[in-house]
């Protein structure tokens, strides 16, 4: 996988190829006066941003979930 590098003319002519391009993991970027300009990139679809509590009431918790047996307690220390 290497980068593309090309101008705006060429970016405007080739746009649905470098975008497949884009699509598959190549790395494509646009030029403006031979210095880049934009990095051509796959949409993302944005992440809706976490809502604290809304599964209250829908998660249950045995009665003992506090309480650690012995052994897993000897092994994460370390201990025979």
């Amino acid at each position: 996988m290497g980068v593309h590098k090309v101008n705006m003319h060429e970016a405007k002519t080739r746009l649905s190829e470098l975008g497949e391009l884009v699509w598959k993991g190549e790395r494509v970027v646009i030029a403006k006066a031979g210095k880049p300009y934009l990095d051509l990139l796959p949409h993302r679809p944005r992440r809706q941003p976490r809502r604290p509590g809304r599964l209250k009431g829908r998660i249950r918790m045995a009665a003992d979930f506090t309480q650690t047996p012995e052994s897993v307690i000897r092994d994460f220390e370390g201990g025979p």
